[in-house]
């Protein structure tokens, strides 16, 4: 499988971004996506999934609910991920990841069960 993010970069506090991921080769379909981030120094945190199909049901962390938006574009296997009025505490390398258990069921601990994820793209928030 190969996951291809983009669209990070810099942007001011109270800004926003738009991630991109790519993905082939799963074996797997349909399947589920989404995206964790990592500061160097900070533990790993899941912050939102979504189910391709069936209920398309999403899971969002706390520090980003009602900020951040998961949506996916299952004919084009690409999955977004809409990130508004941004914060330092943002700052970090973004993953994209897929998996085959339900987001909705799991939640949080979806991002523990990821089969494969990608190289991640970088978002600094300055203040």
């Amino acid at each position: 499988v190969q996951l291809v993010e983009s669209g990070g970069g810099l942007v001011q506090a109270g800004g926003s971004l738009r991630l991109s991921c790519a993905a082939s080769g799963y074996t797997f379909d349909p399947y589920v996506i989404g995206w964790f981030r990592q500061d160097p120094g900070k533990e790993r945190e899941g912050v939102a999934c979504i189910n391709r199909e069936g209920d398309g049901g999403t899971y969002y962390a706390d520090s980003v609910k009602g900020r951040f938006t998961i949506s996916s574009a299952s004919a084009e296997n690409t999955a977004y991920l809409q990130m508004n009025s941004l914060k330092p505490a943002d700052t970090a390398v973004y993953y994209c990841a897929v998996g085959i258990l339900s987001c909705s069921t799991y939640g949080s601990s979806w991002f523990k069960y990821v089969d494969k994820w990608g190289q991640g793209t970088l978002v600094t928030v300055s203040s």
